[in-house]
């Protein structure tokens, strides 16, 4: 086998890096950084592009694989797989700590941006809450509960509890489906008209009600249906 040894340094992924940039490598070369060796008949890149084609060389798919997924490859073990896990959390926390510029909630597009970051990608459902004050601004946000891969359900009375304890005037409920289908099943349509009641009784307004899923939204308010 020829290892990316015997190639020429400027070709190399780590001194292509140094030389050139990031920029110019592909996802199989940035890859290969993580892992930097391959197995016994595959080098480094060739093992990421096979890495690559099991997800359809898609980054996105790929940052929804797991540490099983990943440990399936002949010549990933546990250190390579974490170093690529790491590498995708890194990149989400980085997507995460733009939403603090956006202080003031105004529309649901807005609000998608705050939340969405924590929410993409995930293979199981989570019920989030994001907590305005009487001008709209963002006081806080919240994972609520954690479900399986087609369901969560939606605790009202923490809910309650956690926007009375913060001193929010209003609410934005947010959940994603890992199905990709962004329309509301019965149950969200039940749930959100008891979280709307129940808010109401507490002189909390609920907003919206934010469905997630692979990059589009749907938002019960943007529908006129809350």
């Amino acid at each position: 086998m020829i290892t990316i040894q015997n190639w020429k340094e400027e070709e190399r992924p780590r001194e292509k890096f140094l030389a050139q940039g990031p920029g110019s490598l592909s996802d199989a070369e940035l890859i290969a950084i993580l892992i930097r060796s391959g197995n016994r008949n595959e080098n480094a890149i060739e093992l990421a592009r096979k890495i690559l084609l099991h997800a359809d060389n898609n980054l996105t798919i790929l940052r929804k694989f797991t540490y099983e997924d990943l440990r399936k490859f002949n010549g990933i073990g546990t250190g390579k797989a974490l170093s690529i896990l790491a590498a995708f959390e890194i990149s989400k926390r980085a997507d995460m700590e733009e939403a603090p510029a956006q202080t003031w909630i105004y529309s649901s597009e807005n609000a998608v941006k705050s939340i969405a970051p924590v929410l993409k990608d995930l293979p199981h459902e989570e019920c989030w809450v994001i907590f305005l004050n009487r001008g709209n601004r963002l006081i806080g946000k919240e994972r609520i509960t954690t479900g399986g891969i087609s369901a969560t359900v939606v605790d009202i009375k923490i809910i309650i509890k956690k926007a009375i304890a913060r001193l929010a005037s209003s609410i934005i409920l947010v959940h994603n489906h890992p199905s990709g289908n962004r329309l509301p099943g019965s149950q969200d349509r039940i749930q959100t008209r008891r979280l709307k009641a129940a808010a109401q009784m507490c002189d909390i307004e609920l907003l919206d009600h934010l469905i997630i899923a692979d990059g589009k939204y749907y938002s019960f308010s943007d529908e006129g249906i809350l």
